[in-house]
């Protein structure tokens, strides 16, 4: 199966300014890949790096050391190691997505149109979207007096079933799902769990981190044990 996404000797480090610009090492040589159609996991301890991978992957954190490609909608090889502000924001819009536990909440935009969004952004036509934004909150279990209503005056779960509707609208070959069912109940989880096979039998390449240990064994193809990339301090 094709590629979608390869780490090679990737490394990341923060400095401290409080401490003089001390270097605080966090992972070193990460090396792995992700296939189409394939959902790997991310293991470890709680400060292995997880989050630090998968915030480098989608740009968020540099990426100080080593290569990160990526095979976009159009498939073309990008190295999001050294990629430009604009190509890495095409990046997030076409070729990555994000999931994560949090909302970052849209004031004031209805929650339907807080998922149809990424949808339209893609070039799909508003009304089909937001029908299919629709489909996902009822799936999802989010009720629909509320699919008109800004999603700042949800619940936490509520916010988090919306956020999880608004990563899977889309089309992208590489998703990234952080904590995705974090405190959502046993009927939502097995929702999210149908959503990652649905998209796996589309093709998509999924990196995952997930404490839920049920989820995991469901929708794992493989587990990769970050500590083994803890840099040395």
């Amino acid at each position: 199966m094709r590629t979608r996404l390869c780490l090679a000797d990737v490394g990341k480090s923060f400095k401290m300014h409080l401490q003089g610009g001390a270097e605080f090492p966090v992972i070193a040589n990460v090396g792995f890949s992700v296939s189409a159609g394939e959902c790997v996991v991310l293991g470890g301890p709680s400060g292995a790096g997880k989050s630090s991978i998968l915030k480098m992957i989608y740009g968020n954190y540099a990426c100080e050391m080593g290569r990160i490609l990526v095979t976009t909608s159009d498939e073309k090889i990008v190295n999001i190691a050294d990629a430009e502000p604009r190509r890495m924001l095409a990046l997030r819009r076409d070729t990555i997505g994000y999931v994560s536990q949090f909302l970052k909440v849209i004031p004031r935009v209805a929650a339907v149109d807080v998922v149809a969004e990424p949808l339209i952004a893609q070039g799909g036509a508003p009304d089909k979207a937001r029908e299919k934004a629709m489909t996902l909150l009822e799936r999802l279990n989010v009720p629909e007096r509320l699919w008109q209503l800004p999603p700042a005056t949800f619940s936490g779960g509520e916010q988090q079933r919306v956020n999880i509707a608004r990563g899977f609208i889309a089309h992208y070959p590489v998703l990234l799902l952080d904590e995705p069912t974090a405190s959502l109940d046993a009927a939502n989880r097995a929702v999210v769990v149908e959503l990652v096979e649905e998209k796996k039998a589309e093709g998509v390449a999924m990196l995952a981190i997930l404490h839920d240990q049920d989820v995991r064994e469901k929708i794992a193809d493989r587990i990769i044990d970050v500590s083994g990339f803890k840099a040395a301090a």
